[in-house]
C-alpha cells in the first residue's frame, strides 16, 4: 500500500504525518514553526523521513500564495516572515530523493474534506478555514481549483469585505481575513475592551450583551461572506474548518439565522470533519497515487 508524508505548515506549528491511500495517519510529528523557515523545514522533514524511509513522496501544504507547478511560495505575508519567494519543491526533492508537491494549506484542507470528509462524493465544494488567517479551497467538478499567474486562485481570505476597512498583511484594506479569522476575533475583542479569548467570547455571549453583540457581528459578516461565495460558485456544500470552527457549536445557531437572511438558495454548511488533520491529509493527497 502506498505511503507518503503530508506536511502542514502553519504560522505557529508544523505537522507531519505518514499517511496511506485510505487516509489513515500511521505516524505523526508536530514541531513549533521556526525561522528561517526553509532550512528548518528541511531538517525536520529529513529527520522524519529517516524514521519512515518507506514513503514514496512528500506533499507540502502551506499558508500563502503558492505557484503549485513550480513549487514556489509567491507571497506569504507576516505570518511566515521570509517565506515569500522561497523555492520549496526543487531543493526538497534534491535532498530527500522523493517527488514533492507544494500547495496552499486551505486547498489541501478542501481536498481532504472532499475525498474523505464532510463533503465526500460531492463535486462542487468550497472550504474556508478560520484560523490564524482566513484560507479558502475550492473543489470544482471534483478537481482542485488552484494556481493562476500569481498563485492566487482561491485566496478567498483576500476578498474585500469592508472597503477602507482594517489594513491586511497583503497591503490592502478591508480583506475578509481581517474580520473572519482567529486573529481578527482577537482584535475585535480588544477593540471592545474585553479580556477574553475567542472561545471564551462565545461562551460569555450566552449571558453578556456586549459579547453577544460581537458574536452577532461576526456571524453576520460570515453569513454575508458565504452568500457572496454562493453567488460565485453555487456549490453543493460549504465547509468551515480551522481553529475557530472548534467552537462552532457555540455560534452555529446564530450563523444559521444570519444565513437565512442572505443566501440566494439553500446551502448545506458543515464543520470540517478532520479539523486540524485536514491540512496534513490534503497535503498527502497531493502525491498519493500520483
Amino acid at each position: 500500500m502506498d505511503k507518503v508524508i503530508g506536511v502542514d505548515i502553519g504560522g505557529t506549528k508544523i505537522r507531519m504525518g505518514v499517511i496511506n491511500e485510505k487516509g489513515q495517519i500511521l505516524a505523526e510529528r508536530q514541531v513549533k514553526t521556526e525561522f528561517p523557515l526553509y532550512p528548518y523545514l528541511e531538517r525536520q522533514v529529513l529527520s522524519f523521513l529517516g524514521e519512515h524511509p518507506d514513503v514514496s513522496a512528500i506533499g507540502v501544504g502551506t499558508h500563502g500564495f503558492v505557484d503549485s507547478k513550480a513549487g514556489r511560495i509567491v507571497f506569504a505575508g507576516d505570518m511566515l516572515p521570509g517565506w515569500t519567494g522561497t523555492e520549496v519543491k526543487a531543493p526538497l526533492e534534491q535532498v530527500t530523493g522523493r517527488s514533492v508537491e507544494v500547495e496552499n494549506d486551505a486547498n489541501c484542507a478542501a481536498l481532504a474534506e472532499a475525498k474523505f470528509g464532510a463533503a465526500e462524493g460531492l463535486g462542487r465544494v468550497v472550504c474556508i478555514t478560520l484560523g490564524t488567517g482566513l484560507g479558502g479551497g475550492i473543489i470544482w467538478d471534483g478537481k482542485l481549483l488552484s494556481g493562476g499567474p500569481h498563485g492566487g486562485a482561491a485566496e478567498l481570505g483576500h476578498m474585500i469585505l469592508y472597503p477602507h476597512g482594517a489594513r491586511c498583511a497583503c497591503g490592502r484594506h478591508g480583506c475578509a481575513e481581517q474580520y473572519l479569522s482567529g486573529t481578527a476575533l482577537v482584535r475585535r475583542i480588544k477593540e471592545a475592551g474585553l479580556t477574553v479569548t475567542p472561545t471564551e467570547l462565545f461562551e460569555l455571549a450566552e449571558t453578556d450583551a456586549q459579547a453577544q453583540k460581537l458574536v452577532t457581528e461576526f456571524t453576520e459578516d460570515l453569513a454575508i461572506y458565504i452568500s457572496s461565495l454562493q453567488a460565485i460558485f453555487d456549490m453543493d456544500m460549504l465547509i468551515i474548518g480551522g481553529g475557530v470552527s472548534e467552537s462552532a457549536s457555540s455560534w452555529s445557531g446564530e450563523l444559521k439565522r444570519q444565513l437565512a437572511k442572505v443566501l440566494l438558495n439553500p446551502l448545506p454548511v458543515e464543520v470540517a470533519r478532520f479539523e486540524n488533520d485536514a491540512g496534513m491529509l490534503g497535503a498527502a493527497l497531493l502525491v498519493l497515487n500520483k
